[in-house]
């Protein structure tokens, strides 16, 4: 039998999972731990795959014949001129890059150049803004950057043994804003413009495309490596989306995505127009808030993540008029780097804990929401929304769901999405065929529907409180 390996490189850990090549059934998975922070020294990356794949004395990767990297989008990796890590990784969710963004936006007439340009608006996410932090504010590490990456680039370059030129794909790289899915090439003028020179890129490999093989010695050598891809992209890759579906996955971050044939440019920048892992397009909304929302919020109410749920199954839908704008970490979408969550609409026959309960709920389900209706305003036309994610599985979050959209919710069972789509792809370039494998037993367990119930106040509540403070 042969296997593959998939790898999801996320912001909180890493976890590997390894399944049969021609059908996708499971055969072994394993994680690691990755540090907390939003800049963090991406060698512990690298730590943690290496401890993960030579656990039980090498045996991991035993009968694995290729591997993928799906790993955290937009997270910015600098080399110098002998390869060496020159600082920390800025990642997705470190905000201090909100004012490079803007002054790169302004720089060049507004933000209509930019969806034309690259298909998105810079935000302080993308590796664009974060380069020209770099150049503001640390001007010896930029002059001093030979090569440019992205965490799954870094990673894969390192299995193929630190080869001359790195590798990535148009899913990851789309996530840049300085690569335009609609053209399939690199901008290098935005690169100079942000950071003052061009330094080496990754090549873009083709979908299916063997980039190299793995140089760990004795038998884990030799194990073909696939291009890999964006942890979302990855994620839609498992699931096999297509037209019609609009995934929402609920981790550090929400994002909601859709499987397109044809690129989007959107100038307001709710919208991202990244490509995906199969040579289509994926239209994405990502809010920095999503999961942690509702692990904070059972803190505070000294309950487990099981009792919020419990709790908030008490509470009628609208939360008694609470609503909590859960921008925690400040916000991406809309775009509020400093902002800070709220809580509107206390009275004393309100202010319960199931109130409270609820409002996370709904305040997650708000924004990702929005995020939906912005996607609808590119083109997307909606069939079902399929909920992943760790949070996804419980079911007061699924009923919570179906309150706040308006076509069916479907929560597959749950797995880890990002890992499988990369051992798909794996699979994929290791046939060398020229569409990625039918994997009948990828899914284990059953999928949950619901059909939709929309409750128009919760979401004019939750727009209204966000108008009052922001406008």
């Amino acid at each position: 039998m042969t296997l593959v390996a998939g790898v999801d490189s996320s912001t909180q850990s890493v976890k590997v999972v390894v399944r049969d090549a021609h059908t996708g059934a499971w055969v072994r998975e394993a994680r690691a731990p990755h540090p907390e922070g939003t800049s963090v020294d991406p060698t512990t990356w690298w730590s943690a795959l290496q401890s993960v794949l030579k656990s039980d004395t090498g045996g991991f990767l035993e009968g694995v014949g290729a591997i993928s990297v799906a790993g955290q989008q937009h997270g910015m990796v600098v080399l110098d001129g002998n390869h060496e890590v020159i600082r920390p990784a800025l990642l997705w969710n470190d905000t201090r890059s909100a004012a490079a963004a803007l002054d790169l936006v302004t720089e060049m007439g507004g933000p209509g150049f930019w969806a034309d340009a690259v298909g998105s608006v810079p935000v302080a996410a993308f590796t664009v803004s974060k380069i020209r932090w770099l150049a503001q504010h640390e001007p010896e590490n930029a002059v001093r950057v030979a090569s440019l990456m992205l965490p799954h680039d870094y990673l894969t370059w390192l299995l193929a043994g630190r080869p001359a030129h790195a590798t990535t794909d148009r899913g990851e790289v789309s996530g840049t804003g300085y690569w335009s899915p609609a053209t399939g090439a690199y901008r290098e003028d935005l690169v100079e413009l942000a950071l003052g020179h061009v330094p080496a890129l990754p090549h873009v490999a083709a979908p299916n495309q063997v980039v190299g093989e793995t140089t760990f010695g004795n038998d884990r050598s030799g194990i073909k490596i696939g291009p890999g891809t964006g942890d979302n992209m990855g994620a839609a890759l498992a699931l096999d989306a297509g037209p019609g579906d609009i995934v929402v996955s609920l981790g550090t971050s929400g994002t909601a995505f859709a499987c397109s044939l044809t690129p989007a440019a959107d100038p307001s920048g709710l919208v991202a127009g990244f490509a995906d892992a199969t040579g289509r397009f994926l239209p994405l909304v990502c809010t920095l808030n999503a999961a942690r929302v509702l692990t904070s919020t059972a803190a505070m109410l000294g309950v487990d993540f099981a009792g919020l749920a419990e709790l908030a199954m008490a509470a009628e839908p609208g939360s008694g008029g609470l609503v909590l704008l859960p921008y925690f970490d400040g916000e991406r979408t809309p775009n509020l780097p400093d902002a800070r969550g709220s809580l509107h609409g206390i009275a004393r026959d309100n202010f319960t804990p199931a109130n409270v309960a609820r409002a996370a709920m709904e305040g997650m389900f708000g924004g990702l929401a929005d995020a939906v209706d912005a996607l609808i305003a590119v083109g997307v036309v909606p069939g079902r929304v399929l909920l992943v994610g760790g949070a996804a599985a419980n079911s007061a979050v699924a009923e919570v769901a179906a309150t706040m959209f308006s076509v069916p919710v479907e929560v597959p069972p749950p797995g880890e999405y990002v890992a499988d789509g990369a051992a798909r792809q794996a699979a994929w370039a290791l046939s060398g065929a020229p569409n990625p494998p039918e994997w009948s037993a990828l899914r284990a367990g059953p999928t949950k529907y619901l059909d939709p119930s929309p409750v128009p106040r919760i979401r004019v509540g939750y727009a209204g409180a966000r108008a009052a403070l922001f406008g």
